[in-house]
């Protein structure tokens, strides 16, 4: 499935705004986003969540009450005064974060690779932090982190639907896959297609459960549960899934597919209804760092208008040419008369 950001823009948009309801920040914009439940029902579906930030207007007094009635077990939330970005800091992941970074114009400056911290000159007291995506997630929700790209795979998994976690931008257009179950293609699973078919096998007892081999212990219980498997065990594995079957310590994986040649050359086979979600990489924020910090709400907005800045660029181009002519008008006239040079929103004419 393809998740479009030019069908369901993300961006800030200017106070009053129509959308609601919101989730009311003390100053400037608020962030209204749909629940993580509910975009795990209905990504797999061909359905689309798009996250918006709306403005919204208090006192500059009512600003710091707010800012100072907030703690965290009996202390202030914030003590350290830079904005921590984390970004993936191995992987394909990795390379292509950098790459939408680096197409926005927000390359990030890291001398030394041995290093986990680094720097994006054009945005101002941020620091980048280089970090296991779901390091990055558990960053987040304990403070340390204010952003940060991951997948939302591992949002799902890590995030465990705490609502101080906020989806800011939910298609970055990279690190797309699908979290999914896959079993043999041979033996007692030959005839099974279906996640319903594998549910009403007879061998499935409390004796014999189903064995399934995974690295996503939060998503993958509540999937069979909701389902309705009750008798199945999960094994935990980080690696190499795809081998558990065929060496007898899994009856079927749960595992990302991007392409599905893996699986197709390990005799693995997708059923089904066993897609447990569709996942691309998506920015992410604290909801107390929107909350309580102008300086995190500020260089948020500017990291969204050059997302989408770039990724409605994309696929568009501009033609720059010169044409000899007594006036613009005549130049125009000769390009418009023929369609296929004329563009899509006409031309712009400088006369040399």
């Amino acid at each position: 499935m393809s998740l479009s950001r030019l069908q369901q823009p993300c961006y800030l948009q200017q106070c009053p705004s129509p959308l609601l309801p919101s989730i009311h920040l003390p100053c400037s914009f608020s962030f209204r986003v749909s629940p993580c439940s509910q975009r795990q029902r209905r990504l797999p579906s061909g359905g689309h969540t798009s996250s918006v930030a709306a403005c919204c207007s208090l006192s500059q007094q009512q600003q710091q009450s707010q800012v100072l009635s907030s703690v965290t077990n009996g202390s202030t939330v914030y003590d350290r005064k830079e904005i921590r970005f984390g970004l993936p800091s191995k992987g394909r992941m990795a390379a292509d974060t950098l790459d939408l970074l680096k197409d926005c114009q927000l390359s990030v400056k890291h001398v030394n690779p041995r290093q986990y911290v680094a720097e994006i000159p054009q945005l101002t007291n941020l620091e980048v932090w280089f970090q296991r995506p779901k390091d990055i997630v558990r960053k987040l929700l304990s403070g340390d982190l204010d952003l940060g790209i991951v997948g939302f795979d591992t949002f799902s998994e890590f995030g465990l639907g705490n609502k101080d976690l906020i989806i800011v931008h939910d298609a970055l257009g990279y690190g797309d896959c699908h979290l999914s179950i896959a079993i043999p293609k041979y033996g007692i699973f030959e005839n099974i297609n279906s996640l319903r078919e594998l549910a009403q096998m007879p061998q499935w007892t409390s004796e014999k459960p189903l064995r399934v081999a995974t690295g996503f212990n939060h998503l993958g219980p509540k999937f069979m549960k909701d389902n309705g498997f009750k008798h199945v065990t999960f094994s935990t594995a980080d690696g190499a899934l795809e081998a558990a079957p065929a060496m007898g310590i899994a009856d079927a994986i749960l595992d990302l597919v991007s392409s599905g040649t893996t699986l197709k050359e390990n005799n693995l086979k997708e059923i089904e209804g066993g897609v447990v979600l569709e996942s691309q990489a998506v920015l992410v924020a604290r909801r107390k760092s929107l909350i309580q910090r102008e300086d995190v709400r500020g260089i948020t907005k500017e990291i969204l208008e050059r997302f989408e800045a770039h990724l409605r660029a994309v696929g568009q181009f501009t033609v720059t040419a010169n044409m000899r002519g007594s006036s613009t008008e005549e130049v125009a006239a000769r390009v418009l008369s023929q369609p296929s040079l004329s563009g899509l929103q006409g031309l712009v004419l400088l006369p040399i």
